[in-house]
């Protein structure tokens, strides 16, 4: 019997960073569903389309070509064929993935795939409506909060480390602009499910939520 685990919460809060560490510790599949948006706005882009254009954005996703794989756990994301795990972690991807995650063509898709790996694989899943929408009957939900200054330097530093030149202002003004979209958009906005486990982040190390999270995965007994 497989389990899922849901991890939700905004930009820089720590989601995909536990997500990696904890599907290692329980042999699971780590699913980062962030990239499938963002491989949608970076399709966008390349196109030509307005990320903001509801109708041509609906048209593109009915014939949009995403595939994922597995590599020792790592996650492999394919645009028309193409690798794109590199070109989706810039600044402008990260606004687009944003805009066009807002509409429901583009979510009931990517859900749609995010659901069948569940069924069939152990699944550590982080987003923004894993509990609320994509996996509401997960074994086990969280959702992590830090402040935003917080979560700008984090995001600082990890663009920094990938050879980047980021500037904290934008980032802090694109992390008020993701979290204003992401948690007003009309369907299946970010927000905690009523069951989720609240973890404030700011104030942790990497160990210390790792500790916490595991925690209360061994109260479920769920592997």
């Amino acid at each position: 019997m497989t389990f899922q685990i849901a991890i939700d919460g905004p930009a820089g809060a720590g989601k995909s960073t536990m997500a990696k560490i904890l599907s290692k510790k329980l042999q699971a599949i780590y699913l980062d569903t962030g990239a499938m948006y963002r491989t949608c706005g970076l399709k966008a882009i390349n196109n030509g389309i307005e990320t903001k254009d509801e109708k041509a954005l609906s048209e593109m996703i009915k014939n949009i070509n995403i595939t994922i794989s597995f590599e020792n756990n790592h996650q492999q994301i394919f645009l028309d064929g193409k690798n794109v795990n590199g070109l989706i972690r810039t600044p402008k991807v990260s606004v687009a993935a944003s805009d066009v995650s807002a509409y429901k063509a583009v979510r009931l898709k990517m859900v749609e795939m995010q659901r069948d790996i569940a069924k069939v694989n152990n699944v550590v899943m982080d987003g923004r409506d894993i509990g609320t929408y994509v996996l509401p009957d997960a074994n086990i939900k969280f959702f992590l909060v830090a402040n935003i200054n917080e979560r700008a330097k984090r995001r600082f530093a990890e663009m920094k480390e990938k050879g980047m030149n980021p500037d904290m202002k934008s980032i802090i003004k694109d992390m008020e602009y993701r979290d204003k979209n992401d948690s007003s958009r009309d369907f299946a906005p970010l927000k905690q499910a009523k069951d989720a486990i609240l973890i404030d982040t700011t104030n942790l190390n990497i160990e210390q939520v790792i500790k916490v999270m595991l925690e209360y995965i061994n109260e479920t007994q769920i592997i």
